[in-house]
């Protein structure tokens, strides 16, 4: 299928954790997690996450170059299933006009990096059945106290040393 139906935005809110996927043609495969209240659907065949400062800044420079980007979704409580979005994608830094469209869908976090838009063009669903059965505690919010501890300025010093290029020695363009 090609796009979300209602039953699976449902399931995408009530998950605590996805998974970001991305390559270039050449050099190494990027795959992260993401939490926090970081994912947001637009519509049946867009959505849109927040990026918060990390150590590396892989997804950015990869949908640059290639703008493929594939999510997953696992149930780790509940029916099992596995949700992968597949799809093209763009990254929006601060200085984009873009930018200013989604950031209001987001709750306000120091450490902010990029947001990034993808146009769903193909829907997967597989039965999960060998995805374990976790229980839920909290989100860790060490993430969130360290950015908020740095502040901006210190944020802007950390993607100097840290976010510039990434493990392939691409630049990631994050202050454009």
């Amino acid at each position: 299928m090609s796009k979300l139906t209602p039953r699976l935005i449902d399931f995408i809110e009530g998950q605590h954790l996805f998974f970001v996927a991305t390559a270039m043609n050449a050099g190494h495969i990027n795959l992260s997690p993401k939490g926090l209240e970081s994912f947001k659907v637009i519509n049946a065949q867009k959505v849109v996450w927040m990026n918060l400062t990390g150590s590396g800044n892989e997804t950015a420079t990869h949908l640059m170059h290639d703008g493929r980007m594939t999510i997953m979704f696992c149930a780790f409580e509940g029916a099992p299933m596995i949700l992968r979005l597949y799809g093209t994608a763009r990254a929006y830094h601060k200085y984009d006009g873009s930018w200013n469209e989604y950031i209001a869908l987001f709750p306000e976090m120091t450490g902010a990096r990029q947001l990034v838009e993808m146009q769903i063009d193909l829907v997967q669903i597989s039965c999960g059945f060998g995805v374990p059965l976790m229980a839920y505690r909290q989100q860790r919010q060490e993430l969130v106290n360290w950015a908020e501890e740095k502040g901006e300025k210190g944020i802007e010093e950390y993607w100097e040393k840290k976010n510039m290029t990434s493990l392939d020695g691409h630049e990631t363009n994050i202050f454009e």
